[in-house]
């Protein structure tokens, strides 16, 4: 999965560093207002895509006496702060050259050009689009598109994903602000193209912060991982009952669980320690993502950490 992750992440760099030079070229030789927000928002996208891959990078740092779990949630973290820089960056510069060009308008020059940019643009961000979406039908499986992304525990496909859906109906709006210009002679169109693009980015940047929040704050496993930790545990004859459950993603492979149970009263006390290293060994043979594994019983005095990834 990660390095499904990582080819989604550099397929979307290349693309949008390449379509940001071509765009500000276009806004500079043409005066296009939306141009220029479109050039920004593809700007922010590519320097998006690099904290990305660092947070990637950063999450794959083993374990330290500071960070006993290792350093899984970086890639939440920057995220997060994708998303943070898609809004603060990237609606809120489309927003300022919009109302600007609304109060100042200047008259687009050869808008052939930004025709032909537009068109490369919607090839190459159709290009990433395509390389992001199939790697997201690999990983979200049966689920439907909207579960998919709740539920998902690697945030980088489906943020590449996001960001590359709000660039091309972006685009499509910018396509549409230069023909209204072109065809009226009305440079408001034009700015009006760039307002309506900050609100894509808006709606964007809030939709992923939402997706991202959970993840950085803690979420639990999926259910069907839960659920299948306790029927495997259930199935043991020497336990008596599964009290709880409890799941943390450390980050996109990383499960920590902790289970509270109550052993059979026939076990003896000798052999606890051995059902607890066959539960742990169990579960972490049918869910590869499960790396720590805590067991505590209340009816025996034991309590054993299961530290082995």
């Amino acid at each position: 999965m990660e390095e499904g992750s990582r080819k989604v992440v550099y397929a979307a760099l290349a693309g949008n560093l390449l379509i940001a030079l071509s765009k500000f070229g276009g806004a500079w030789y043409t005066g296009s207002s939306a141009m220029l927000s479109e050039g920004v928002h593809s700007l922010v996208d590519t320097g998006n895509e690099l904290l990305l891959l660092y947070g990637m990078r950063r999450a794959q740092l083993p374990p330290d006496s500071r960070f006993p779990f290792g350093h899984g949630k970086e890639i939440y973290f920057w995220s997060f702060v994708v998303a943070l820089l898609v809004f603060a960056l990237g609606a809120g510069v489309s927003a300022y050259e919009g109302v600007h060009h609304i109060r100042h308008p200047e008259p687009m020059e050869n808008p052939l050009v930004n025709y032909v940019i537009i068109g490369l643009s919607m090839l190459f961000e159709g290009a990433s689009w395509t390389v992001a979406l199939k790697e997201f039908r690999k990983q979200k499986g049966g689920q439907g598109y909207i579960a998919a992304i709740r539920r998902g525990k690697d945030p980088t496909t489906f943020t590449v994903l996001f960001e590359d859906t709000a660039a091309l109906l972006g685009l499509l709006v910018a396509l549409a602000g230069v023909a209204l210009t072109a065809t009226t002679g009305n440079p408001l169109y034009d700015g009006i193209a760039s307002i309506a693009i900050a609100v894509i980015l808006a709606a964007t940047a809030f939709w992923l912060a939402r997706e991202t929040k959970g993840l950085l704050i803690g979420e639990a496993a999926n259910t069907e991982v839960v659920e299948g930790i306790r029927r495997l545990i259930s199935c043991d004859e020497e336990v008596q009952r599964v009290d709880e459950i409890l799941t943390l993603h450390m980050g996109p492979e990383y499960i920590l669980v902790n289970i509270s149970l109550q052993i059979a009263p026939q076990v003896e006390r000798a052999r606890v320690h051995e059902v607890f290293d066959n539960i742990d060994r169990r579960i972490k043979e049918r869910f590869h993502n499960v790396r720590r594994v805590f067991i505590e019983s209340q009816n025996a005095p034991v309590s054993i950490q299961h530290p082995r990834t």
